[in-house]
């Protein structure tokens, strides 16, 4: 229902089930928030939305009142403003005043909130206590210094990843936002994905930093640093280089890494076809042997985390192989280095993917060979812009490279595997050949894209018709495991990526702008895999090369050791 309301001295007509906030920027008002997140109910926590409205004694926060009829608001007026700064002067009051070490620095919603209200001064004396950050973490880092109890994190942790591993803490000015018992994180049930980063609006969360051991390395004559590429970076770049929106910018990555003194330059999408290639084996076997209950999809480390703490009866039931990234750091670490006559401390691995949750994964024991790990290092797609702007590299004047070989080919179907349901779609592909012998009629499954967080879809293959399910968020994924253990039983695969639309958003990507940039990086994505003539895995040129090394077959027994894993059931303490 439309009403009409007057903003600014101007009448406008507004919907009468949107907030006034919502109202607000469906006009093209802008107003300051803090603890709103598009697509969560508000809580009028952080004030800063605060606007006049005739008639009212205080100030009404925008996100959590509704309009009505005739109501005549001031989003700006002196009155607002004041409370607007008083409220960041006094989050300041509370703050480090270390800007310039900061992560966030240059994209702090707090430093941005200053700089807008025309903060230029401290009206408050500082109670910052500096407390003690939280470094046991393998891929996340706590700076409760640097909170502003905006709640973002808390949030996100319990409604969309369903963990809860962070919590508000005490009373009045003793809140606080921390773990179990304020104990580290690396003990807590925290499954790496990253998204408390995504939302936090300063640096009171962010990822480990691996750069000054990769800077170590790339320094030592006596070491091969070698790079894989994840297939989701490439198009999660352009924002940042002020690229068409999307671009694909696999060529330039690889030539700015070779500048910066990489040995060679891998795809991981090549190993995602190997793993597309030998689930399909794994699944068909299932299939034909009439094994009852789905199997599950096992690339995404967050969800792997997930299902040892929260669902150990289903542990069976995951697919045994490693996720790609491993799979090639494998394949680098005892295969390719023996060809290259080196040995496997010789060589340091480099991983770089728009996931936290990779870095958790690399140094997994079983992970592991002879004290090796398969991946040595892993880079977000933040941190790889950010080791970019260290070792002095414009990357708008690279030339083109190509990535090195025996790891360089892929098909279409490895790229669109960053996107949920993308994985399926690659797995169908496969499965559909191993069936029928030939390629799929329609290479566009509908039924499996989009930005929903679940797709289910029935494949018919001769006689047999396949169910399959892509789940993305763990809440989406818990909802869908609950249906199982209350006796759904027609599934025969689920693929699940911990976060929402999969890695396209993971928690390593740029800060800022989300839903609109990860569409793009989505239609990126389909683009390649609509124009390029490899779009099923098993036609990937390489592979058979690389068989043919192994002395092996794609679904052989021999492959198990090096492409398959273990996972046990992780207790949780805190």
């Amino acid at each position: 229902m439309n009403i009409n309301i007057t903003i600014n001295n101007n009448t406008i007509k507004a919907q009468t089930d949107l907030t006034i906030l919502e109202n607000l920027r469906e006009n093209g008002i802008e107003i300051p928030t803090l603890c709103q997140m598009e697509g969560f109910s508000p809580t009028g926590a952080c004030r800063m939305c605060v606007v006049e409205i005739d008639g009212e004694k205080k100030l009404k926060t925008a996100c959590s009142t509704y309009p009505v009829e005739g109501m005549n608001i001031k989003t700006h007026s002196p009155r607002v403003i004041q409370a607007r700064k008083k409220i960041v002067e006094l989050l300041l009051a509370d703050h480090p005043d270390d800007c310039l070490y900061c992560q966030r620095n240059g994209n702090c919603e707090l430093q941005k909130l200053a700089a807008d209200l025309h903060i230029r001064e401290r009206n408050f004396p500082s109670h910052n206590t500096n407390k003690k950050r939280d470094l046991s973490g393998a891929s996340i880092i706590r700076d409760p210094s640097k909170c502003i109890l905006c709640g973002r994190c808390v949030r996100v942790c319990e409604e969309v990843q369903a963990c809860t591993t962070v919590e508000f803490a005490h009373r009045g000015n003793e809140t606080s936002i921390h773990t179990a018992f304020n104990q580290g994180i690396n003990i807590s049930n925290c499954i790496n994905c990253g998204q408390c980063i995504m939302v936090c609006p300063t640096g009171a969360l962010h990822e480990k930093n691996h750069l000054s051991g990769i800077q170590e390395a790339l320094n030592n004559p006596d070491i091969k640093v070698v790079a894989q590429i994840d297939p989701g970076l490439p198009v999660s770049l352009s924002k940042t280089f002020n690229f068409k929106s999307g671009k694909d910018l696999s060529a330039m990555v690889i030539a700015a890494l070779k500048k910066i003194g990489f040995d060679k330059v891998f795809d991981t999408s090549f190993a995602t076809d190997i793993r597309i290639m030998e689930e399909a084996y794994l699944l068909k076997q299932k299939l034909d042997n009439n094994i009852s209950g789905p199997m599950f999809s096992s690339d995404c480390p967050a969800w792997i985390k997930y299902a040892e703490q929260f669902a150990p009866e289903f542990l069976p039931q995951i697919s045994p192989l490693k996720s790609p990234q491993q799979i090639l750091g494998t394949l680098l670490n005892r295969h390719w280095s023996k060809k290259q006559d080196l040995k496997p401390d010789e060589v340091y691995s480099v991983s770089i993917a728009p996931c936290t949750a990779r870095k958790f994964e690399a140094q997994r024991d079983e992970m592991t060979y002879k004290g090796i790990s398969a991946v040595d290092a892993v880079l977000t797609t933040r941190e790889f812009i950010e080791f970019l702007k260290i070792n002095g590299i414009d990357i708008l004047q690279m030339e083109d490279e190509a990535p090195d070989e025996p790891f360089s080919s892929r098909s279409s179907a490895a790229k669109i595997t960053a996107v949920s349901g993308g994985g399926t779609e690659a797995l169908v592909r496969m499965l559909y050949y191993l069936y029928e012998n030939d390629n799929i009629d329609n290479f566009r499954i509908k039924q499996l894209r989009g930005f929903k967080n679940r797709k289910e879809y029935t494949a018919k293959m001769g006689k047999r018709s396949i169910n399959f399910a892509a789940v993305s968020s763990q809440k989406e994924a818990k909802l869908l495991l609950d249906e199982l253990r209350n006796g759904r039983n027609d599934l025969d695969y689920v693929e699940v990526m911990s976060c929402e639309n999969g890695c396209i958003c993971g928690g390593g990507q740029p800060i800022g702008n989300e839903d609109k940039y990860s569409k793009l990086r989505y239609k990126t994505l389909y683009d390649m895999d609509s124009k390029e003539s490899i779009k099923e895995s098993y036609k990937n040129p390489g592979l058979q090369k690389l068989y043919d090394s192994l002395q092996t077959k794609p679904g052989d027994e021999q492959n198990k050791a090096l492409f398959h894993t273990d996972f046990t059931k992780r207790d949780v303490y805190l």
